[in-house]
Order: structure tokens, then C-alpha cells, then sequence
């Protein structure tokens, strides 16, 4: 009724001090800057749901069939982090498949934000990926270092401070093993400035203006007191994955200022962590729109490996002892998987033995998941630890070895890289590869029509035999000869019959 005055604490049957409880819970944030597992109404944090993500993202999850057909066409059995879905989702990965098929050229691309003067484990997770897929597929790479986006969105580094950093991350990227034959790394704020980048600038001011500030807000959450250099970076960001943006890697000359046009139709294929997705969306959304269209970036997004905390925790420079850093000591490993290393097992020895532990949960065990090949080794592993058979102790001293076994290999390719080697890497060049030496489908002459149109409209218009688009008059003619030659093929078949 109205005017009807709410009932009062009293008349519910309360107290008159009593409160209603108030409820802890978050939902899950990721985006590229800020990663925040969600909080259950008790204020435990959660797991981070993947699949959440991909749906609310329009992501697809890497599933059997998409690995089987990768083996069929590569020749190569998929990654550990393939087969246990570590890279869990995708976006056109499909579609680089049917180009890899025709034996046509893409780029691979990936980078990273220098935050601190070591890499620690998770940061290598990207990378150590991006070197088996350019081996696989034979393909030029491009690694931006991103020090202007670090200095923009970090209130306390400097401008030197973080070109630094990237030049020391640099040399830890370039200590994967990438090779400088195929792969070239920038930092942006030298590359900027560097002669080379016209083509870079020209796709990023054309960019800019396709984008709107309100799509750049709700793709990272900006607002009115965000600085406008974040704004502008995006762009940056953006055209990085377009292959015109780097003409000097095709051998292409640099100097010219039309951008090539058959340059621009090369696809790329980006693997990098979930959080990076927004970036690649805003691409998607805009690339066909560009004067020279390039097709939609590919994405294979990776889950975050988890901080030694254990569930909903991600590896940050900002707490040494949330991760296994590159430059970590073997005593220091140990010490940090032994104090710090979530635990899935039972609070005592006899409890554990009883009950088993649960190595869904166990640090120690997630870790071993990504840094050992044996399949066979971590289920037995698993199925010891939930028996009770495997103790706690074992499982971090498993860890313990493998960890420290990969740092220290990473250290000592790490010690022999040099500035002169970093220079090699970093200088503007014609990269030499050869891709898919045996195609088994015909090359295109025009882009294929089965374009991903879930997140963005179709990759590009149709290219002519000179790689320039179609006009709207010639996509009709040709369109029209299509159907002509149909109707001839089927008047042939009715005549043999």
C-alpha cells in the first residue's frame, strides 16, 4: 500500500543493534594492467574461472579436434601446454592453420611490459611458447618492449629507470633462444625515434582516428583522470600486430610513405596471456576498416601461473616472494618454494597419509605441470599425492629441482648475452625464413570468405592478383564470373552422365 511505512527492526524479531551481514564478494578482474581473482562472501580468494573469461570475451577454448588438426598440419606434436590446456583459448588460430596450409606468409608477434630488471617465472611462459611455435611454423617475429606503456601507467619509474628494465628484459627474452636470423625486438621509445618507424606511425595516426575514446574506456576501463598518453598508447599497441607497421622485415624499402598495400593483407598470430586480450578486441573491431584492411589478428591466450601463495594470485614484481625470479640463486629457489609454496596437503603427517592431498590446489605440483614434458611422470605423480603415497616434501622437492635446473640454464644462456648481441636483435632488417616449405592447398588470390565474425566485422575486402582490394564493382564482376563458371561445370557434368 502506499505511504506504508517499512516494518521495524523490532517487529522483525531483531534486535535493535543487529545488522545484516555484509557480503566480501568480488568478481574476477582482469584486464591489462590490474589482474584480481574474484572473493567469495567469506572473503577467500577464488581460482581464476577461465572459462568465464572466454565466454564473457567470446574467446573459443582450445579443444581436441583444433590440436588434432594442428598435429595433421604441422607435423609437430602440440605443446605440453597445449595438451594440458595451459594456453587454453584462441582467436583465428583456425584460420592461421588454413594459411600455414597454402604456404602463405604471417607474422608472429608478442611483447612485454618492463616492470622490474628481472623476469620472473610466469614472464617467460609467452615466450618460451612463442619460440616453439616460431619454430614450428619457420615464421619472421617481431618482440615489442614496451617501456613508454610502463612509464605512462606506473606513477612512480622515470623514464630512464624503465628503458632500463627493457633492456634487461631483452636480454632475457633473447636468452629463450630466439632466433636473430627471424626475430626482431624493439623498445618502443627507441624505435619511435629511430627512422624506421614511419610506416608504424602512419598505420598508428590512422588508427587513432578509427577508435573513440568511449571504445578505448570500456575496453580498459578508463576514466576522466586517466592521462591521455594512456589513451594514445593503445594505438601503439594495436598497430604493432599489423606487418606493414615493420616493411624493412620483407625487405620492403622503409623510406616511402605509402604503406605496401599486399604488406598490409599479411594475418599475424599474437600468443600472450589472457589479460592482453582487450588490446587485440579493439584491433579486430577496427582493422578491416583501415584504408589498406588487414586481416583480424590470431590469438592462443595462456592462463597465469599461479603466485607460490597458491589460488587467485598472480606472480607480481611488487612481492619477490610471490615468484621464482630468472635471476633467483639455486638457496633462494629453495627457500621459496619451501616456505612460500601453497600446500594441498593435510595439516600433519598422519592426516596426509590418511586423506591425501590434492594437487589441483598444490603449488609445487602446478608448477611442475608447466616446466615438465613427462605426462606420464605428473599423473603418477597426482595419483600418489591423493593417495597419501606422496608427501608435501616430495612434491616441493620435485619442484625444487626442476626449477632450479631451468633457472640455471636460463642463467648461463642469459650470461653470454652481450650489448653488442642486443643490438643485432634490435636493428631495422630484412629477416630471412621460410615457412611452409610443403603446402598441400593452393595459395588465394583473394581473402578467404570464412573469416571469425564473432568479435568484429569480415577480415578484409577481396585482393586482386596485384594484392590491391577490390572495389565494390569488381567484387560484383567477379562474383558474377564465379557463377558463371559454376553453371559451365555443372552443364559438363549433366553431358558426361
Amino acid at each position: 500500500m502506499e505511504n506504508e511505512e517499512p516494518p521495524s527492526v523490532a517487529a522483525l524479531g531483531l534486535a535493535e543493534t543487529a545488522t545484516l551481514p555484509v557480503s566480501k564478494a568480488t568478481e574476477q578482474e582482469i584486464n591489462p594492467w590490474d589482474v584480481q581473482a574474484a572473493v567469495d562472501e567469506q572473503g577467500n580468494v577464488l581460482e581464476f574461472d577461465y572459462e568465464a573469461i572466454s565466454k564473457k570475451w567470446a574467446t573459443k577454448l582450445i579443444d581436441d579436434e583444433l590440436l588434432e588438426r594442428f598435429e595433421r598440419v604441422t607435423g609437430h606434436k602440440p605443446h605440453r601446454w597445449l595438451r594440458r590446456r595451459l594456453f587454453f583459448s584462441h582467436r583465428d588460430l583456425d584460420l592461421i592453420l588454413d594459411h600455414y596450409e597454402r604456404g602463405e606468409d604471417f607474422l608472429l608477434y608478442t611483447g612485454r611490459g618492463p616492470s622490474s630488471d628481472s623476469m620472473h617465472i610466469g614472464h617467460t611462459i609467452p615466450f618460451e611458447f612463442t619460440k616453439w611455435i616460431q619454430d614450428v611454423f619457420d615464421v619472421p617475429l617481431v618482440i615489442m618492449l614496451t617501456d613508454d606503456e610502463k612509464f605512462l601507467f606506473k606513477e612512480k619509474l622515470k623514464q630512464p629507470e624503465v628503458y632500463q628494465f627493457a633492456r634487461d628484459n631483452a636480454k632475457d627474452i633473447i636468452a629463450i633462444g630466439f632466433d636473430p636470423k627471424k626475430t626482431f625486438i624493439f623498445i618502443d621509445s627507441e624505435f619511435f625515434t629511430s627512422g624506421y618507424n614511419r610506416h608504424f606511425n602512419l598505420n598508428s595516426t590512422e588508427f587513432e582516428k578509427l577508435v573513440t575514446n568511449n571504445q578505448v574506456r570500456g575496453a580498459f576501463g578508463f576514466h576522466g583522470s586517466t592521462n591521455i598518453g594512456s589513451n594514445a598508447f593503445a594505438a601503439k599497441q594495436c598497430v604493432a600486430a599489423f606487418a606493414s607497421s615493420y616493411p624493412f622485415i620483407w625487405g620492403i624499402d622503409h623510406t616511402t610513405y605509402f604503406r605496401d598495400k599486399k604488406l598490409a593483407a599479411t594475418p599475424c598470430i599474437i600468443p600472450c596471456a589472457i589479460d592482453q586480450d582487450p588490446y587485440f578486441r579493439l584491433v579486430r573491431e577496427n582493422c578491416s576498416r583501415m584504408d589498406d584492411p588487414s586481416p583480424k589478428p590470431g590469438l592462443i591466450h595462456s592462463k597465469f601461473l599461479t603466485a607460490l601463495q597458491g589460488a587467485g594470485g598472480k606472480m607480481s614484481a611488487s612481492n619477490p616472494n610471490s615468484a621464482i625470479y630468472m635471476s633467483d640463486t639455486a638457496k633462494v629457489i629453495k627457500n621459496k618454494i619451501n616456505k612460500h609454496a601453497f600446500s594441498g596437503g593435510q595439516e600433519t603427517l598422519e592426516l596426509h597419509k590418511e586423506l591425501g592431498g590434492n594437487p589441483d590446489i598444490d603449488v609445487a605440483y602446478q608448477y611442475l605441470t608447466y616446466f615438465d614434458d613427462d605426462d606420464e611422470k605428473l599423473a603418477k605423480f597426482a595419483e600418489d599425492y591423493r593417495k597419501g603415497e606422496m608427501l608435501t616434501g616430495d612434491m616441493k622437492k620435485e619442484c625444487i629441482n626442476l626449477m632450479t635446473a631451468y633457472v640455471t640454464r636460463f642463467q648461463g644462456a642469459r650470461a653470454k648475452v652481450t650489448d653488442e648481441i642486443l643490438d643485432e636483435y634490435k636493428k631495422p632488417r630484412k629477416l630471412g625464413w621460410k615457412g611452409n616449405q610443403n603446402p598441400t592447398k593452393p595459395k588465394l588470390t583473394q581473402a578467404p570468405a570464412e573469416a571469425s565474425t564473432t568479435d568484429s566485422p569480415p577480415d578484409s575486402v577481396p585482393l586482386g592478383e596485384d594484392g590491391k582490394p577490390l572495389t565494390k564493382n569488381q567484387q560484383k564482376k567477379l562474383e558474377k564470373l564465379k557463377q558463371i563458371e559454376a553453371k559451365k561445370k555443372e552443364k559438363e557434368a549433366a553431358k558426361k552422365q
